[in-house]
C-alpha cells in the first residue's frame, strides 16, 4: 500500500523484467536464483505472474488461444496439454469466475470492460498456476460483485507453496482477502510494516500519520519511486 507515484506498479513491473526500468543494485531470489538475471520469459517460467493494472488489448488472438499457448510453453515440448483437457479446464475455472463462456473465443481483452479485464486476469493466474503472484490494484474498477468473486479467485489459490503480492489502495480488497503483512511504500522505500490492522488504520485515518512520524511532505512523497 502507499500513495500514488510511490514506486508500487514500478516494483511489480521490475520484478517482471519489464525493459523500460533498470535494477542497478540488489537481489531478488526465487528458489535460489537470481530473478534478475532472467529474460522476461524465464521469470514466467520459474512461476512469476503479474496480473496488470491495465491489461492490453491483442486483436486476433483469442483468449483461449493465448492461454494454451501460454500453459504450453511451461509445460515444455512434448507435454503440451491435450485440447480436451484444456476446454475442460477452462470451462472450469470460466465458471468459478462466473464468467460468460463466449469470452473464451474473444480476442484478447478487446473490447472488455474493466471489471471483465481484471476477472481475465484472475483466469489466466488459475489456468497457469504460478508460484508467485503479483496482484497490481486488481480491485480497481470492480463492483461489490465482481470484487467477490475475483476475491474468491485468489483465495481458491492460496497455499504455503504459493507467495503472492498485493497492490492496492482500499482496505474494502481486504476485507475478503486477509493478507499476512501489510507494507507501507513512500519514495521507493518500504517505510512502515505491520498486520492486516495497519491496513485498517490507513483506511480510517490515511496516511499523514505516517508521513509525519518519517517528516514526509506532499512535495516529496512521490520523488524517488
Amino acid at each position: 500500500m502507499g500513495p500514488n507515484g510511490t514506486g508500487k506498479s514500478t516494483l511489480a513491473s521490475a520484478l517482471m523484467g519489464h525493459p523500460k526500468y533498470e535494477v542497478t543494485d540488489g537481489k531478488v531470489w526465487l528458489n535460489g536464483e537470481d530473478v534478475l538475471e532472467m529474460e522476461v520469459d524465464e521469470r514466467a517460467l520459474a512461476g512469476l505472474f503479474l496480473a496488470m493494472q491495465y491489461p492490453s488489448e491483442i486483436a486476433g488472438v483469442s483468449n483461449s488461444d493465448f492461454l494454451r499457448s501460454a500453459i504450453n510453453a511451461r509445460r515444455g515440448e512434448g507435454n503440451e496439454i491435450s485440447l480436451i483437457k484444456f476446454i475442460r479446464q477452462m470451462e472450469s475455472k470460466m465458471k468459478e469466475l462466473e464468467m460468460n463462456p463466449e469470452f473464451a473465443h474473444r480476442y484478447l481483452n478487446e473490447g472488455f470492460s474493466g471489471g471483465e479485464k481484471k476477472r481475465n486476469e484472475i483466469l489466466q493466474m488459475l489456468m497457469l498456476d504460478p508460484k508467485i503472484v503479483v496482484l497490481d490494484e486488481i480491485d480497481s474498477g470492480l463492483d461489490i460483485d465482481a470484487l467477490r468473486i475475483v476475491a474468491n479467485g485468489v483465495n481458491a489459490m492460496k497455499s504455503e507453496d504459493r507467495g503472492f503480492l498485493i497492490i492496492t489502495h482500499y482496505q474494502r480488497l481486504l476485507n475478503y482477502i486477509t493478507p499476512d503483512y501489510v507494507h507501507v511504500m513512500m519514495q521507493g522505500r518500504i517505510v512502515k510494516s505491520g498486520g492486516p490492522e495497519l491496513a485498517e488504520r490507513l483506511e480510517a485515518e490515511g496516511y499523514d500519520w505516517i508521513k509525519e512520524e518519517l517528516g514526509i511532505t506532499d512535495e516529496t512523497v512521490g520523488q524517488d519511486a
